[in-house]
């Protein structure tokens, strides 16, 4: 079966991507209440946005599904 599909009307406002970040490459204010951690995970809009940073990958993907988005990766 062959149906057409419309990729204009394809909603990517819906994706969520999720990055690890470098917590020195964050504000002195952030860095400061990660003292451990060296490496933690950026949850960012389609539009390239930053929602959210959390302490593990998983949690990332979490968080990004309970609030009715599609987490991909990037690298």
């Amino acid at each position: 079966m062959n149906t057409p599909f419309d990729f204009e009307t394809n909603d990517e406002s819906r994706i969520a991507y999720v990055r690890p970040v470098e917590v020195s490459e964050l504000p002195q204010e952030v860095q400061d209440q990660l003292p451990d951690d060296k490496v933690i995970y950026a949850v960012h809009s389609a539009e390239g946005e930053r929602l959210a940073l959390v302490r593990e990958r998983g949690m990332a993907f979490v968080l990004a599904r309970q609030n009715d988005l599609e987490p991909v990766t990037v690298h």
